[in-house]
């Protein structure tokens, strides 16, 4: 017969012995009970006399001939009888003889357990699977679990036990922290509900009380320095307790409940405590304290912010404080030195105790920007600090230091809201070192330039920069002037003129005073020798600007060369030909504006080492009546004599308001921009819309009023760039 498929598979069968194997009735008992002895041979530590080959055969066989359920129950039935009599002896042990008993017991059960698995493997491997029982072993700790640790009479003594080591141990008693790893390490063994169950649940609420009664009392005795390192000590404790003798699992959860009890529970207390507290630490730099607070309020929910509130509220406020004594104000340069002082002191506590952390430093930023924004006169005193150390204060000063006090200038320059502000004032410092050459390193005033750029982009610099170059220019212009000069001059006075471009320079419209007919003379010459090289331009002199050299002979021929300004050395010229003038003469003939006069007249006449003139009447201050003589007994040390102008360093209320009202004119354009800006890409937005979207195209140079704002959008719809929606007055369209 064939076919195509496959050969048919055969099924194989063993078939069982044909006959009966015929066994002993009293087969079993006999051999559990050669078995049941060898059990408590092994207990009673006999075991050496035993053959394990011979116990596991005859076990091996109970199985085979099905007697596995006899073998099962006999053994637990036999290890049920020996730990009734094991607990009794744990009971009997007295004192701390009861943990070494029961680790011992212990010890001797496990081993026990060992040897039985080895003899019933055969039944574990076979009988228990099949029967759904527990294996060996697992059945041993079973046992112990239920007739040893959860005994009546063993169970809550060994509960009491451990507890009350670990509270010795936390009240500085030495314990044996080996018998303790054993014994917890036993209730892992037996399973971690029963260490969970049975111990580590009464542990960590007893642990719980302990701490808050701790707490309480350390709180009431100590500082918060104190308290915070008798916590992070505690803390420690706990942690090393873990590694020793508990489970590794304990460690979160009691360092949950030592944080909860010990910082949680107590921190607003800690930062607000008197004389002590977050305020104190920061006031003396406490750092080591500080970064102690960081590390354990890190631990709890809501920690790191009750520091950081608290830092925040403890820094405005002193900031608002600093910028409004009117003492601090006094002196702008001392002022913006406080500042910097301030935003070292705690950029270091963060650095060092607070891990550097953003937050805080975020935290720091936004209470700078808030404080110094407080006082609008902040651009200001900032760019006369600029001014001072650019001046003078930068003198010796390596390259490095000049960076590092310029990049800490430009931190305060990032809080301004007013960037504008600060560059009209900028703008003005500058002029005044590069005219007056007292800028103490060209390369100091570029890398300011160079930063405020970076910050700023070019439309901020560039007319500062512009400055620089008219100076260049000047410098090869004059050059040039003498080259071709010199023989028309003859031995005339020196002139040394900048060449100032209009808009780069913060030059105020003033009235030309009548020049010496002297310097008038070189004046004209290179007046005629400018316009002819460069065609279609215009020269005006700015006399409230310059400064002159001048030679003097006073009395017993004592000669002195003084450094004063054009407008002094105008008034100083007219007593070659007089020896007396009254104020009105010096006015008429010199045409220099009023208030500029009176402060020449004071600081050439009131003085003291400085007065070239006398005044009669003598005063400090400068009358219309008053008359002025050429001082003959004027004496100095020095030959070169500097006479400055008596001059406020910060603007009078007066120049505040010019300069205010300056820097609103040159804010329209800039609003108007924006909004055509905005307007031209969006084609119809409502009024809050193009508010919002303005600011946050300005912010980085100023913060625009939405009053202003709405009176250009008012000044646009006039010129007809924009028109209101007919159906809704809110709405603006862009007209193309």
């Amino acid at each position: 017969m064939s076919g195509g498929g496959p050969p048919r598979k055969r099924n194989f069968k063993i078939e069982a012995f044909k006959h009966r194997v015929e066994l002993d009735p009293k087969y079993a008992e006999r051999t559990w009970k050669v078995l049941e002895h060898a059990i408590h041979e092994i207990y009673n530590h006999n075991a050496s006399g035993l053959s394990f080959e011979e116990l596991y055969r005859s076990a091996y066989n109970m199985v085979l001939h099905k007697y596995g359920e006899k073998l099962y129950n006999g053994l637990e039935s036999t290890l049920t009888w020996r730990l009734k009599e094991i607990s009794k002896s744990i009971e009997a042990a007295q004192g701390g003889l009861f943990l070494a008993e029961l680790n011992a017991k212990w010890m001797d059960h496990n081993k026990a357990l060992q040897m039985i698995r080895d003899i019933l493997m055969y039944m574990d491997r076979t009988y228990v699977p099949t029967s759904h029982r527990t294996p060996v072993h697992e059945l041993g700790l079973n046992l112990w679990r239920d007739h040893i640790i959860h005994h009546s009479m063993i169970h809550g003594r060994l509960l009491d036990t451990l507890l009350d080591l670990i509270h010795r141990e936390r009240m500085g008693e030495v314990i044996n922290r080996g018998l303790m790893r054993s014994i917890t390490k036993m209730l892992m063994d037996l399973g971690p509900a029963v260490y969970q169950d049975d111990f580590e649940k009464p542990y960590l609420e007893v642990s719980a009380s302990f701490y808050s009664g701790e707490s309480q009392e350390f709180i009431e005795c100590c500082d918060c320095g104190n308290y915070l390192k008798k916590a992070e000590r505690r803390l420690n404790e706990e942690m090393e307790r873990v590694s020793h003798y508990l489970d590794a699992g304990s460690e979160a959860k009691i360092t949950s409940v030592v944080e909860k009890e010990m910082i949680a529970n107590h921190m607003h207390r800690l930062v607000h405590m008197e004389n002590s507290g977050l305020v104190n630490m920061l006031i003396d730099d406490k750092y080591e304290d500080l970064g102690r607070m960081y590390t354990l309020f890190r631990r709890v929910p809501d920690g790191l912010s009750t520091i950081r509130d608290m830092m925040t509220s403890y820094l405005r406020e002193t900031g608002k404080q600093l910028v409004t004594d009117p003492e601090r104000l006094k002196d702008p340069v001392e002022f913006v030195q406080c500042l910097l002082n301030e935003k070292d002191k705690h950029d270091k506590i963060i650095s060092v105790a607070f891990g550097n952390d953003k937050t805080f430093q975020n935290a720091l930023n936004s209470s700078f920007e808030f404080f110094i924004n407080l006082n609008n006169r902040s651009p200001e005193f900032i760019s006369l600090y600029v001014d001072d150390k650019l001046r003078k204060g930068l003198k010796g000063a390596t390259e490095e230091d000049v960076e590092g006090i310029l990049d800490k200038v430009m931190m305060l320059f990032r809080y301004l809201q007013e960037k504008d502000v600060f560059e009209k004032y900028y703008k003005q410092h500058l002029a005044k070192r590069l005219l007056s050459a007292k800028t103490v390193s060209d390369d100091a005033e570029r890398s300011m330039i160079v930063k405020l750029k970076t910050e700023c982009g070019y439309q901020f610099t560039s007319k500062l920069e512009g400055m620089f170059t008219d100076m260049k220019t000047s410098q090869d212009t004059m050059q040039d002037f003498y080259a071709k000069k010199s023989e028309e001059l003859g031995d005339g006075p020196t002139l040394d003129v900048h060449i100032l471009t209009t808009g780069s320079w913060p030059t105020q419209p003033s009235p030309p005073c009548t020049l010496p007919p002297e310097i008038l003379v070189v004046c004209e010459k290179f007046r005629a020798y400018y316009l002819g090289t460069h065609s279609g331009r215009r020269l005006t002199w700015q006399t409230n600007m310059g400064t002159a050299d001048i030679k003097a002979t006073f009395g017993k021929g004592q000669k002195h060369e003084l450094n004063v300004s054009t407008y002094q050395m105008c008034v100083l010229m007219l007593f070659n030909s007089n020896d007396g003038y009254t104020y009105k003469d010096i006015e008429q003939a010199t045409e220099i504006p009023a208030t500029d006069l009176k402060r020449c007249l004071q600081s050439l006449a009131c003085v003291k080492g400085k007065n070239v003139l006398r005044k009669e009447p003598m005063s400090k201050d400068i009358s219309e009546d008053d008359t002025f003589y050429f001082n003959d007994k004027f004496t100095s040390k020095l030959v070169k004599v500097k006479i400055g102008t008596v001059v406020a360093q910060k603007e009078s209320e007066p120049e505040k308001q010019e300069t205010r009202q300056r820097v609103e004119e040159d804010r329209k354009p800039q609003i108007e921009a924006a909004i055509v800006r905005i307007m031209k890409s969006r084609r119809v937005l409502d009024h809050n819309s193009i508010v919002a979207e303005v600011t946050k195209q300005l912010q980085a140079r100023f913060l625009p009023n939405p009053v202003i704002i709405k009176k250009r959008i008012e000044s646009l719809i006039e010129r007809e760039f924009l028109e209101r929606d007919k159906a809704d007055r809110k709405l603006y369209r862009y007209l193309a």
